[in-house]
């Protein structure tokens, strides 16, 4: 997650996803890192496209991004985003990594 701290919709993913996004599937399965945005590019990943919005949710494999959630949308919208981010990640470790 590439955050900034005066970001008010990364304060409402905090809110609203950061008190059980560990303790759910979604989150076993694609651990959560911060990343400043005001101090890092790259976060150390081989990015697709330079991060230009906060917060983005950058799931990576292999050290490489395969997906991103860019904004906050909700926290409906949220999960479901996840969803098909963690599809794509699967369907992509079952080709080559």
């Amino acid at each position: 997650m590439f955050h900034s701290r005066s970001c008010p919709w990364c304060a409402a993913w905090d809110r609203d996803i950061g008190p059980v996004y560990g303790k759910t599937p979604e989150g076993r399965l694609l651990t959560l890192r911060r990343v400043d945005a005001d101090r890092s590019t790259d976060g150390g990943v081989r990015l697709s496209r330079p991060v230009d919005v906060t917060p983005t949710f950058v799931i990576v494999a292999c050290g490489r991004e395969v997906g991103r959630i860019t904004g906050y949308p909700g926290e409906d919208h949220f999960w479901g985003l996840l969803g098909i981010e963690i599809e794509r990640l699967r369907t992509t470790l079952a080709t080559k990594c």
